[in-house]
């Protein structure tokens, strides 16, 4: 179990080092979509390239936002390992 929280403890520690606040929340967020996608079984890069190819915004609907989501069968078809 030691070794399963040992990238969020390094993390965390990186996270002291931040600029700012908002480069703060910035570095949780892209932590969060790549622990996301090893959570799904995913390939990390291929889900970020997916993703940011995407550019998911607020003009988009819930159903294209769920189409980005990591457990959907679109993410999982074209990023799985």
């Amino acid at each position: 179990s030691e070794n399963a929280i040992r990238p969020f403890t390094v993390g965390r520690k990186n996270w002291l080092f931040s600029a700012s606040p908002k480069g703060a929340a910035s570095s949780a967020i892209v932590y969060t979509m790549v622990e996301m996608a090893k959570a799904n079984d995913l390939n990390t890069y291929k889900y970020l390239t997916y993703l940011l190819s995407q550019r998911p915004n607020d003009k988009m609907s819930d159903e294209q936002l769920e189409q980005l989501a990591p457990w959907s069968e679109t993410a999982k078809t074209n990023c799985q390992n």
